[in-house]
């Protein structure tokens, strides 16, 4: 069954081009001309990913990623014009898991996109030989994408989710910036430094009693993160 899209842009023509080219490809495509219209569609028709512009009337697209993010963790690509940085931070910061820059190709567009669906369906995270990951605090369920912080469930998209997964089914070894970016997003990220640090940044938020003093993602200066090892707290169970 095609994956439903949403694309939610203030601009007529923009909007029917990148319809026009998800529908080429076979997806199933809807769309809304403002923040407050996406909002409701996203709730009503649960779509599998969503193409938020930043700019637009009634509410803009990071108030609308936020508001998302109170009830789902759908994936959400932003669409920033070029050469505005403090856009893609806002944006990935109020819960983002992408960005694109206008202007971009169909190839660019179709893409980006494929590799969020691709990212965000469980497929891969059942290489990892232990199942449950625990460390001080922390548990990764990995089979029901289930996160544990201080006996309370937490909600976290599915970049976050395999972000920490990764971490975690390294425990104890620093793994470089490259590394995180080519694993969680794929090999055409490795030079998208910000995406990793806001990311980073905001699962610190979630998981981390104190994120200016992190203990599950330590930074290792110049070299890259680590979620440190802890007697007796990696258990995992086979599948």
């Amino acid at each position: 069954m095609p994956a439903k899209i949403l694309v939610v842009d203030d601009d007529p023509h923009m909007q029917q081009m990148v319809e026009g080219h998800l529908d080429a490809a076979g997806y199933t495509v809807k769309s809304a001309l403002d923040g407050a219209t996406g909002l409701k569609l996203t709730a009503q028709w649960e779509p599998e990913l969503v193409l938020m512009d930043v700019m637009m009337p009634v509410m803009d697209g990071f108030t609308t990623t936020l508001r998302i993010r109170e009830f789902s963790s759908i994936p959400i690509i932003i669409i920033t014009a070029k050469g505005d940085e403090s856009d893609v931070i806002r944006g990935l910061d109020a819960g983002a898991d992408d960005y694109i820059i206008k202007p971009f190709s169909a190839q660019e567009l179709l893409a980006r996109v494929r590799a969020m669906l691709r990212r965000s369906e469980p497929q891969g995270l059942e290489d990892y030989h232990h199942k449950i990951f625990k460390h001080g605090d922390l548990s990764i369920d990995v089979d029901r994408a289930r996160i544990v912080v201080r006996d309370k469930e937490i909600n976290v998209t599915a970049t976050e989710f395999r972000l920490l997964v990764a971490m975690a089914g390294s425990m104890g070894a620093v793994l470089t910036r490259e590394e995180l970016l080519a694993s969680v997003w794929g090999p055409d990220y490795r030079n998208e430094k910000t995406i990793l640090w806001v990311t980073l940044s905001r699962l610190r938020q979630k998981i981390e009693t104190d994120p200016k003093n992190p203990v599950h993602i330590v930074t290792r200066q110049g070299v890259g993160y680590s979620m440190p090892s802890l007697s007796k707290d990696h258990e995992g169970e086979d599948s």
